[in-house]
């Protein structure tokens, strides 16, 4: 069960995002990384049914209408809080239903979905081959989004993410903020054709490609 308020009280098929922090408890300042983490869940609530929020420890969920929304705020979460703060998340596919009103707390296949597929997410990344893993998906409906085409892509995708130097993660921060190459190039200090080539050959403009889409998923 989970303490986030739904805008509805009937049972609605929704796209679920289980998100924690990879290694908080070596966290210096606790306070700080929860600032971090609310101020990175707030841009990421403009799509959402119920905005992602901290719940319990350093645990967020939150509610979209589609899977390709929920990804989506799921790299923006992440890209906001790297590098110094690193997110695994779980993304859930099927019905959730509000249990109790007054509080907002929920229940359901959908939120079962995005809890089995964070657990997964956690343990593969202790598998050499998949360190790089932080996002994955599951459905509780059988007429859902494909999962093992969506696990797909998101693995591979994660893997290039977590091949990113600290600028390359910057240019793909801002490129997806709608700023130019020619105005990353100023803010960075380099020339626009730099830019260029870097986001070529650190796969910037494939993660980006991928990512429009992802966004598209239903």
């Amino acid at each position: 069960m989970v303490d986030v308020k739904l805008s509805t009280s009937t049972s609605r098929l929704r796209a679920t995002v289980i998100g924690d922090v990879v290694g908080s408890r070596s966290a210096a300042d606790r306070g700080a990384l929860h600032r971090a983490i609310t101020s990175a869940l707030a841009d990421a609530a403009e799509l959402a049914i119920d905005p992602p929020v901290l719940t319990v420890g350093d645990e967020f969920q939150g509610v979209y209408g589609t899977v390709g929304e929920a990804i989506d705020a799921a790299l923006s979460i992440r890209l906001a809080l790297a590098p110094g703060v690193d997110i695994r998340f779980g993304i859930g596919w099927g019905a959730i239903t509000v249990l109790d009103e007054a509080t907002g707390i929920q229940d359901g296949p959908g939120w079962w979905a995005a809890r089995e597929a964070i657990e997964w997410t956690a343990a593969a990344q202790t598998q050499p081959g998949l360190a790089l893993v932080r996002t994955a998906f599951r459905t509780a409906e059988p007429n859902g989004p494909d999962a093992g085409a969506v696990n797909a892509a998101l693995m591979c995708r994660d893997h290039l993410l977590g091949s990113l130097d600290e600028r390359s993660q910057r240019i793909l921060t801002g490129l997806r903020a709608g700023r130019t190459k020619k105005e990353l190039a100023m803010a960075e200090g380099i020339s626009a054709s730099a830019v260029s080539q870097r986001a070529g050959r650190a796969g910037i403009d494939l993660i980006m490609a991928a990512s429009q889409q992802l966004r598209l998923i239903e």
